[in-house]
């Protein structure tokens, strides 16, 4: 962790050189339309920087750069411990500008710089890293044939890869696809979100100082309706992966079949449970992770445990300790080491959590805690940590994805019940488990249709594990070895002996 100060930060903040232009075949450019777009941080409303709103012309660009990188055989033909080495570095190179990529993480999107430090730069290299070590350590097959004939089974890199990543977790979301893409030999063109566009548009040349060749990364910034559209229906990208709404990845699949038919891998949305069983071992530490799991990042978290079930017998004395635990999640400025809830991502976002606010109000739920928006004075963005009791599971506030600060805390009498009202959703991402019974943690695992459950903790795992979702959460997986079968084709060749 950084030694910097409050002050510090400020410092560095205002004389930090901010790079806004798009990255294609190893160099920056600005966009062919010449067109631009404020980058506006939500920590104070200032502007950091004017980015490159590309359009389909630029993207032609950016994919024609990576199909003829990719046809040369200089990245996708190169041996994989070779590979491996030149992906170390970009890794390497994260961490040596971890403190300039937190800065620009926290002052482009809000999070707090302590996280950006502590869990979003290491994720990120982390990710890259991970990835590399595995590529020259991935087996082919060979098919159990009889004596004359020999079966091969080998995986290629599927191609040109176009990546549409969140605002979120604006890097560590975009290593997660760069690292098992780039390490199966595939050029990918990024499109990071136009509320988050910088710490993308910066890894770019370090990718290219660690000696990643021209055209292998392209960095295209800019609008979903315009440069997100125009991936989505070209004729040359191969596959297509993304991490946001369920909304937009629908879309995607919609352009997948207008256009050639490309892969198209998706994360999107989640409204995740996190179940506190009556015999849950220690209901002061449950009740932190609950609180945790609902603040941390603002909210703005895909697997954030926004439906909190709390087994009826217990549910008097458990929610005090968590009113209490969330009493010390307390919005700031982000650039305050001491801050654990920055500013949300912008006036969009601000004004969405606001509304879903007003509509548990209107529908009968009980603030118990925050609920307003605050420090305007700053010209930020900021609301506190939000508890609504008195929820039912039909209630909109517990249906749909708010994508902020906000709980909802809703009871229920014995398993059977809390498996389904947890499974009654959409979404399938993520889900959390509190219980001291082993056979009951087991059992309820297996029937909770999501795509992780953490059992006595909430939000937990690393790269060795697969991550992505059930039902509208999406398909395919981010992270572990699995997420390579999202970059790489399977090709069978027989031989006659």
């Amino acid at each position: 962790m950084s030694g910097l100060t409050f002050a510090d930060w400020q410092k560095r903040a205002e004389t930090l050189q901010i790079e806004g232009r798009a990255y294609i075949n190893g160099a920056y450019t600005a966009a062919d339309s010449g067109e631009t777009f404020a980058c506006i941080s939500p920590i104070d409303g200032r502007t950091l920087a004017q980015v490159s709103s590309c359009d389909s012309s630029d993207a032609d660009r950016a994919i024609a750069s990576a199909r003829a990188t990719f046809n040369s055989g200089t990245w996708s033909q190169m041996a994989p411990a070779e590979r491996k080495q030149v992906l170390c570095r970009f890794a390497d190179l994260l961490e040596e500008h971890a403190e300039e990529l937190a800065l620009l993480e926290t002052l482009d999107m809000g999070k707090p710089i302590s996280d950006a430090l502590a869990v979003d730069i290491p994720g990120s290299a982390e990710a890259i890293r991970w990835s590399a070590e595995a590529t020259d350590k991935l087996y082919d097959e060979i098919a159990p044939t009889p004596r004359e004939q020999l079966g091969l089974i080998t995986r290629e890199p599927v191609g040109v890869v176009a990546a549409v990543v969140p605002w979120n977790f604006p890097l560590m979301m975009a290593c997660w696809k760069l690292g098992p893409a780039l390490a199966s030999g595939n050029s990918v063109v990024l499109k990071p979100s136009e509320k988050s566009p910088l710490t993308a548009i910066r890894i770019a040349a370090l990718a290219t100082e660690a000696g990643l060749p021209n055209g292998v990364l392209n960095v295209l910034p800019g609008f979903g309706h315009k440069v997100g559209k125009a991936l989505g229906l070209h004729m040359d990208v191969d596959t297509l992966v993304f991490t946001g709404s369920t909304r937009t990845a629908k879309q995607l699949l919609v352009y997948a079949g207008e256009s050639n038919m490309k892969r198209v891998w998706l994360e999107a949305g989640g409204k995740s449970p996190n179940i506190v069983f009556a015999d849950a071992k220690d209901l002061e530490e449950a009740a932190a992770a609950v609180a945790t799991g609902i603040a941390f990042n603002q909210g703005e978290v895909c697997t954030a445990g926004s439906r909190l079930l709390v087994e009826k017998s217990i549910k008097e004395r458990f929610l005090p300790m968590v009113v209490a635990a969330i009493k010390a999640w307390k919005p700031g400025n982000p650039l305050d080491p001491q801050t654990n809830v920055g500013a949300l991502a912008d006036n969009q976002q601000l004004n969405t959590v606001l509304s879903y606010i007003e509509a548990g109000k209107a529908e009968g739920a009980k603030v118990l805690v925050g609920g307003n928006r605050v420090m305007q004075e700053s010209g930020g963005l900021y609301v506190e940590p939000t508890i609504f009791d008195g929820v039912t599971n039909s209630m909109k506030i517990a249906r749909e994805e708010i994508f902020g600060p906000v709980l909802s805390v809703i009871e229920f009498d014995g398993v059977e019940d809390a498996i389904r009202i947890a499974n009654d959703t959409l979404y399938g991402l993520g889900a959390g488990l509190w219980t001291s019974n082993l056979s009951k943690a087991h059992q309820t695992a297996r029937a909770l249709r999501s795509g992780s459950v953490w059992v006595n903790q909430y939000d937990a795992g690393d790269m060795t594990a697969p991550f992505g979702g059930f039902k509208q959460s999406g398909n395919g997986r981010d992270k572990s070895l699995h997420a390579f079968d999202k970059y790489t084709e399977l090709k069978a060749t027989w031989i006659k002996l």
